[in-house]
């Protein structure tokens, strides 16, 4: 059983790796062209470094090997360390595939179908979705045939929701930061110390890369950053929340991934379902995303950020609360008034720019 203090080891190393990274990558991509030009869909006035992903890759990457280097993962059976390593490795395949996209603009479906391979792999050494909860229905073991499909959908899908969320300064790394901080307290909660180290890991590396990407930004992550955001988060939901049956029952451990990343899930569910509705491609980028609506309304980009911070958190606590943990209820009161206060505020911002 990996000890406590390695979490906080994890976080520490990887926050600084990438305070101290992300200024050298913005320095590197400037010199070498590797920046996003204003105009069309892009919100931001300056042309901008889309590298950023290196610095968070980067700092995960330290904040784990040298929790591993040094036994912190203590000793696991075969299942569990093949799991974690079907993470982390994905999440590495993953990170490459969005950087590949960063520098070279690869095809959404040449995208999809390495995404869609390395998930494979990633399902093959055991980061499954083995049960699925049914309405009127229950809990249903999957066999494998419908488990990889699934487990499929999920990894890459999730990759891209927080891709397609990153359109406004800080917002992918603020959510992604607050799924990875819950899911951390949950694994714990529910005994699972691996994945709540790459959670920990993951939480550094995001919440240190809002020091240069809060607005105004100083530089995006770029697909390789979501990219790998996504995967690890997704992958993590599997094997630290869905397997993680020890002290939550399986019917509730199922529904915790979902519940955690909803913001993303649901944004990116109701884009799709809108372009086909209007007889678009999916694959089609708009400015249809909740954020994109947000501004339409007249709120500025601090606000819409914040405004879906506190939607990211306040799922999150819901998460809290169902898991049965001591206090869930509490956090997901207080972040219930958090959300009341900031969604006033949307409302009156919203009211004032319409008169």
């Amino acid at each position: 059983m990996p000890d406590p203090l390695y979490n906080l080891i994890a976080f520490l190393v990887s926050l600084a790796v990438v305070l101290l990274a992300t200024p050298i990558v913005k320095k590197v991509g400037l010199k070498s062209g590797h920046f996003d030009k204003p105009g069309g869909r892009k919100i931001h006035k300056h042309p901008m470094v889309r590298l950023g992903g290196i610095s968070i890759f980067l700092g995960t990457l330290a904040g784990l090997l040298i929790v591993w280097w040094t036994g912190g993962f203590g000793v696991l059976p075969p299942d569990k360390e093949y799991e974690v390593w079907g993470v982390t490795i994905g999440a590495l395949a993953f990170f490459l595939i969005g950087l590949a996209d960063d520098l070279f603009s690869l095809s959404p479906i040449t995208r999809l179908i390495l995404q869609a391979i390395v998930a494979g792999l990633a399902w093959k050494v055991g980061v499954q979705i083995d049960f699925l909860t049914i309405p009127t229905v229950g809990l249903v073991s999957l066999p494998d045939w419908v488990s990889l499909p699934i487990t499929i959908v999920w990894l890459v899908g999730m990759a891209n929701a927080i891709n397609w969320i990153d359109g406004l300064d800080g917002l992918a790394a603020g959510v992604s930061g607050i799924a990875a901080v819950v899911m951390f307290i949950v694994c714990l909660f529910m005994k699972q110390p691996a994945a709540a180290l790459i959670a920990a890991a993951l939480a550094g590396g995001a919440l240190g890369f809002l020091r240069y990407n809060f607005n105004p930004a100083q530089i995006f992550m770029g697909d390789g950053g979501a990219y790998f955001m996504g995967f690890s988060l997704a992958g993590i939901g599997i094997i630290g929340l869905v397997k993680g049956v020890t002290t939550v029952a399986l019917t509730v451990a199922v529904v915790l991934p979902y519940l955690i990343l909803a913001v993303p899930i649901l944004d990116m569910s109701a884009v799709i379902l809108d372009r086909l509705r209007r007889g678009k491609s999916p694959f089609v980028a708009d400015k249809r995303h909740l954020h994109h609506r947000l501004l339409q309304a007249g709120l500025s980009q601090r606000l819409t950020v914040l405004f879906i911070y506190s939607l990211t958190l306040w799922a999150g606590t819901l998460a809290l609360a169902v898991s049965g943990m001591p206090s869930g209820l509490g956090y997901a009161i207080g972040a219930t008034v958090l959300l009341s206060f900031i969604g006033w505020q949307v409302w009156k911002t919203a009211r004032q720019s319409q008169a």
